[in-house]
């Protein structure tokens, strides 16, 4: 017999994923062009040149044995520095290479920081929506998932819920920003509510409360939204990094983490990230991209294409009588369904040859994701059957 958390997981798949399957079979039997899939956070939008440009030039110019070998379990330490002095020239930071792990990816580092401080019977808390994956991150190392709503109407962090929440067992709370699934960027204010209120807890109870920032969507914001950088306004915050969405590198699985110095026990937390990154049997961050990423941390991601589809599909669909969340950031649309069982109206949705995911796999039915990291000219052939779709629930007339 397989393991008994293996089998839930199992169970409990990514509707995500089921959904982009789906989608592969849609496509075999009415053509992909006539199959509207909105399911997968995918980038449709090539890396930046200078990441191509990067990589053969470290192939074809750098030592085979440095490029495909081993290094520190951390990462190259020339990389490193370069997340570092990057940081520090964005954010006002003052991080060193002895702050940053390169990881495989953020969710290889979720892992990794989780597995470092979490023990049996811990608690971590998360807002309400949030990325599926997180409940099974947490449960892989025998913590619990404390759930708590985001605000009402917007979607910001509730100081009031998250107080509630706090107790003698609470390791973490998973913080996203800007949001997979409802695209909003919780504000400066936000973020203060929920530093003061970590903070009061942390001194109530005398234990050490952590921020984990999953941060793959920081760069993919709109307009002149800012995304707070959390160290800045609470110590015990460490940063879990990716380039998948922002160079367009999903496959690459490349990302880091940042431990602050001035967090609780950062020397033993450092290292047991270090080692958590060996046993977890990543060893390190693929050598190659580590290395092609260090030349390309100041590549400034281009938004437009992303800005164009979000603001045809907002316009579009609130004017066939959607409610819509507004996205300040990534590339996903939260839609409130017009009908309670939300997974039940994807499924009417396929009528249409849409695929969409259903809100309860965030955690809060009533809503849809859809993902419009896809190319413009499938948005705009899909609009029909999202209008027929509206009209065949009553949200529009006739």
């Amino acid at each position: 017999m397989i393991s008994q958390k293996m089998l839930n997981m199992t169970k409990n798949n990514s509707a995500i994923r089921a959904m982009f399957e789906e989608g592969n079979r849609m496509a075999v039997k009415f053509g992909r062009e006539n199959v509207y899939d909105f399911s997968l956070g995918n980038p449709n939008f090539p890396a930046p040149p200078q990441v191509n440009e990067a990589i053969l030039d470290i192939v074809q110019n750098t030592d085979s044995l440095v490029v495909h070998g081993y290094m520190s379990n951390s990462g190259f330490d020339s990389t490193k520095k370069a997340v570092a002095d990057s940081l520090n020239r964005r954010f006002g930071t003052s991080f060193g290479p002895n702050n940053i792990l390169m990881t495989v990816g953020a969710a290889g580092g979720l892992n990794v920081v989780l597995k470092s401080i979490l023990n049996p019977g811990d608690e971590v808390i998360a807002i309400r929506p949030y990325f599926v994956d997180y409940r099974n991150y947490v449960t892989n190392y025998d913590g619990t998932v404390v759930e708590v709503n985001a605000r009402e109407g917007d979607f910001q962090i509730d100081g009031d819920e998250i107080e509630r929440a706090v107790t003698p067992k609470t390791k973490a709370i998973i913080v996203n920003s800007p949001n997979n699934p409802t695209g909003v960027v919780y504000t400066e204010q936000s973020i203060q509510t929920l530093a003061a209120v970590l903070e009061k807890k942390q001194k109530e109870y005398g234990t050490s409360i952590y921020i984990v920032s999953d941060e793959p969507y920081r760069d993919l914001v709109y307009g002149q939204i800012e995304v707070p950088y959390l160290t800045k306004y609470y110590r015990n915050t460490l940063v879990c990094f990716s380039w998948s969405k922002s160079l367009s590198l999903p496959g690459e699985r490349i990302g880091y983490a940042v431990i602050p110095s001035e967090c609780d026990d950062y020397e033993a937390l450092y290292a047991a990230c270090v080692v958590a990154t060996r046993v977890s049997g990543f060893i390190n961050a693929p050598s190659l991209l580590q290395l092609a990423v260090e030349r390309c941390v100041d590549v400034e991601t281009d938004v437009s294409f992303y800005d164009g589809n979000r603001r045809l599909l907002y316009d579009s669909l609130t004017s066939f009588g959607y409610t819509c969340v507004r996205p300040d950031g990534a590339f996903y649309m939260w839609i409130k369904t017009p009908i309670e069982d939300d997974r039940q109206f994807c499924e009417y949705a396929k009528k249409y040859r849409i695929l969409a995911v259903p809100g309860s796999a965030f955690a809060s039915g009533g809503y849809m994701r859809i993902a419009y990291c896809v190319s413009t000219s499938m948005i705009e052939k899909s609009l029909p059957g999202f209008e027929a779709l509206a009209k065949e629930f009553g949200l529009k007339e006739n």
